[in-house]
């Protein structure tokens, strides 16, 4: 899928063509929507995703090449900074310190996976003391948006009776207005402390990173009487690997090179709405209001 439907159209025969070539039986693509086919095939995963890696590498598309059966996720876990908004909340608190370029250049070396993502936090909270509570508020109505299609991602799985979780690394003050704002039933994340409305410079203990998205996944997962086969987890930094290797489907959005490179699939150049079209949903089918 590409959000040039031209690219997409050419990207599916050319793909098609290559996999037949390659002696992988398929079928004739599909539409889903504008700019996004379904490819039935018969062919081992691991030969289709060697094939279409070469033949589509320097094509504008998002490709997810995955079995029909369970294709359809009943649970929804998604990062949410830079996944389902726009920013880095921390980072954007931050700016409100004037201590951006230091925060943020901490942030990325976390999310790449060169830091410990527990240490990082407690830093990066820890250059934060002092500052006026009332900068969060600021920090959200100035700077958070919804990414493109993060609502009708988490409005159509949830009409369709699949649940909705954000687990985020971030701070609760953020993930329940996100979560709110996009329509998911939980959110998991961390907390800062404050006092006399200022921030002390701390986080409540024991900190949601890595290991405890993982555990989110599965609990999420076991309190729907599922496996986490049948999960979908979408993230973009390191602290999102774990629980994307461990779902169904895991995906990894505008991501960091380590985690593209290890999740099922990757949403370069597509929107959000990329993961309901990897499901099957055709786009008469989102729910856009």
């Amino acid at each position: 899928m590409s959000p040039d439907p031209a690219a997409a159209a050419l990207a599916a025969e050319r793909a098609r063509t290559a996999l037949a070539a390659a002696g992988c039986a398929v079928k004739a693509a599909k539409p889903l929507g504008e700019g996004a086919f379904d490819l039935p095939l018969l062919a081992d995963r691991a030969d289709a995703e060697a094939v279409l890696a070469t033949e589509l590498d320097a094509m504008p598309v998002d490709v997810c090449v995955q079995p029909a059966a369970g294709r359809r996720k009943r649970l929804l876990v998604a990062d949410m900074d830079s996944t389902i908004i726009n920013v880095e909340c921390l980072d954007e608190l931050a700016d409100f310190a004037g201590l951006k370029a230091e925060i943020s250049a901490i942030t990325e070396r976390a999310m790449r996976g060169e830091l410990p993502f527990e240490g990082a936090l407690r830093e990066r909270v820890g250059m934060l003391k002092g500052l006026r509570v009332t900068a969060l508020q600021q920090a959200y109505d100035e700077r958070v948006r919804l990414n493109p299609g993060a609502r009708t991602l988490v409005r159509t799985m949830a009409a369709n009776g699949a649940r909705c979780v954000l687990v985020s690394g971030g701070f609760t003050f953020f993930t329940r207005r996100v979560a709110e704002a996009a329509g998911f039933h939980a959110d998991r994340a961390n907390t800062l402390i404050e006092a006399d409305g200022h921030l002390t410079g701390t986080v409540g203990e024991p900190i949601l990173g890595r290991e405890a998205k993982l555990a989110a996944l599965q609990a999420e997962s076991a309190a729907i009487g599922a496996d986490p086969s049948a999960a979908l987890a979408v993230g973009d930094g390191a602290n999102d690997l774990a629980m994307i290797q461990a779902a169904g489907l895991g995906v990894a959005y505008r991501a960091k090179p380590i985690v593209a490179a290890q999740a099922h699939a990757k949403v370069d150049h597509a929107d959000l709405t990329a993961l309901l079209y990897f499901q099957g949903y055709p786009a008469d089918a989102f729910v856009t209001d």
